[in-house]
């Protein structure tokens, strides 16, 4: 069998059914997920031992199968050139090879995302600390690729983005943009992290934030003069300044708390929701730093946090449960995904 061909044979039909996930294991058919659905291609012949062995050496190249075999796991990026950019994870399961591939969407503008303009200005800053949040699979990273291009598209700025694997590719327009892949340009995000203090960069961009070594490097780059980027697995704002903070020893959390109130931009936490004419649109909240925010931080009140985001609209926070039932209104989704994308019903109730 000819696995290039096969595998992208499936990518297209992801493309053609507006997917966003490509799953393929030994003893099943192939998956596709669309609108957060799971569907199974049962046209398709069921994927042998082989088969998986073949597809996986078209995606890797010979020392990631290395490393594959040694480590068995590995995330990996994929290309039809033209055509579409994925990012990959190879995994065994009782001993037989799986692949689960995503789709990454081309670079797009704010409004075609149906994010908010405010997340353009933010991308404009000259400095500080912006977290995009959100479970697996939520739109964060093509949240954070429409604030680079805005960045790329209107500033002569020096990027850095440190990815694993690099998922949207950039041209350059205005700014210049390196983009760093951990395992191929770099060792660890850590290493890459520490070395931007040398390379005159402007941006930092940094895929996931996965330790607190990685975490304060950020933070203080942040603090320096630097605008840094990244994403967390966070549900909410609150809970992101805890999980931040929770990360670091008991002797270290006053003075991460400082350094956060005082380099924070913002948080961004958003959610994926089926929409009623198909497809998926986002929720979000936004939380911006202020001088009310930064005490509440610094004071160890982040349980305080959320009341601030409900009571802030005026200086441009979003309220979650405000977005759902401005989406309700509009006939972008249904009241019953707006109680299930909830982290507060109780509350969204008294709004219905």
């Amino acid at each position: 069998m000819d696995y290039k061909t096969k595998l992208e044979e499936y990518i297209k039909t992801v493309i053609g059914q507006n997917g966003s996930d490509l799953h393929l294991g030994a003893g099943r058919v192939p998956a596709v997920r669309v609108a957060g659905e799971l569907i199974f291609l049962v046209k398709e012949t069921v994927l042998t031992k082989e088969d998986m062995l073949g597809i996986l050496q078209v995606v890797l190249i010979k020392n990631k199968y290395d490393q594959f075999i040694t480590e068995q796991e590995i995330d990996f990026s994929y290309e039809i050139p033209n055509t579409a950019r994925l990012r990959g994870n190879a995994f065994f399961q009782k001993g037989l090879v799986n692949i689960a591939l995503r789709l990454i969407p081309k670079v797009k503008p704010l409004e075609e995302l149906h994010l908010p303009k405010i997340i353009g200005d933010l991308a404009k800053s000259k400095q500080g600390f912006f977290l995009c949040v959100g479970p697996v699979g939520q739109g964060k990273s093509t949240t954070l690729s429409a604030m680079i291009d805005i960045i790329n598209n209107e500033q002569a700025r020096n990027i850095i983005t440190i990815e694993d694997p690099i998922e949207h590719v950039y041209e350059q327009n205005k700014s210049m943009i390196s983009q760093r892949e951990v395992g191929v340009d770099t060792k660890d995000f850590h290493i890459a992290l520490k070395s931007v203090f040398r390379e005159d960069v402007n941006v930092i961009m940094v895929g996931e934030m996965r330790n607190n070594e990685t975490i304060s490097t950020a933070v203080t780059a942040a603090e320096t003069g630097h605008l840094v980027l990244s994403t967390l697995h966070t549900n909410n704002a609150a809970q992101t300044i805890d999980r931040i903070i929770d990360s670091f020893p008991g002797e270290q959390q006053d003075q991460i708390r400082i350094q956060l109130a005082s380099s924070l931009i913002g948080i961004f936490s958003q959610r994926l929701i089926p929409r009623i004419s198909g497809g998926l649109i986002p929720a979000y909240e936004l939380l911006l730093n202020n001088n009310a925010v930064g005490n509440l931080i610094r004071e160890k009140r982040t349980h305080e946090i959320n009341v601030v985001i409900e009571t802030g609209s005026e200086s441009g926070m979003v309220d979650l449960n405000h977005c759902l039932m401005e989406l309700v209104k509009a006939g972008e989704i249904t009241i019953e995904s707006a109680y299930q994308y909830s982290l507060n019903p109780k509350a969204l109730e008294r709004m219905v």
